[in-house]
């Protein structure tokens, strides 16, 4: 049922979350899960401006999704990882819906209500337009 999930992983606490339940998806329906980290614009101006080199930068990057690799990896699922650049909300749909996944595993911010109308989360707009299941995890 659940062969291809999407993992939403920035490194937070809430995708460190989302990523157990991720993994207990993919063993209880021996599947693969994909770990997306979308690099914003702010955030990629943020890193060139405080690294040295690209290297510096993609280093930076790879030591944020660390502790879930780690997760994965003690799972014994089958995981990728993917960077990918622009607004973190359509790009995750974008890339959930052009290969096909399975189901989205994303973690919800904590937006208060006004907050939530007027910016809406990245949350928000994958549950809206992605074309499988979502499981937003608190």
């Amino acid at each position: 049922m659940f062969k291809g999930i999407l993992l939403a992983a920035d490194g937070s606490e809430n995708s460190l979350r989302s990523a157990q339940y991720a993994i207990e998806l993919a063993i209880k329906f021996d599947g693969t899960v994909d770990a997306v980290y979308v690099v914003d614009g702010e955030t990629a101006k943020q890193d060139v401006l405080h690294a040295q080199d690209k290297f510096a930068i993609e280093k930076q990057r790879n030591e944020k999704l660390q502790p879930i690799r780690e997760l994965l990896e003690q799972s014994g699922v089958d995981y990728q990882t993917h960077f990918l650049h622009g607004e973190p909300g359509p790009k995750l749909v974008e890339f959930a819906n052009d290969r096909d996944f399975d189901c989205v595993v994303i973690g919800s911010r904590g937006l208060n209500n006004l907050q939530s109308f007027i910016l809406g989360s990245v949350s928000h707009k994958v549950v809206k337009r992605v074309d499988c299941p979502v499981l937003v995890v608190k």
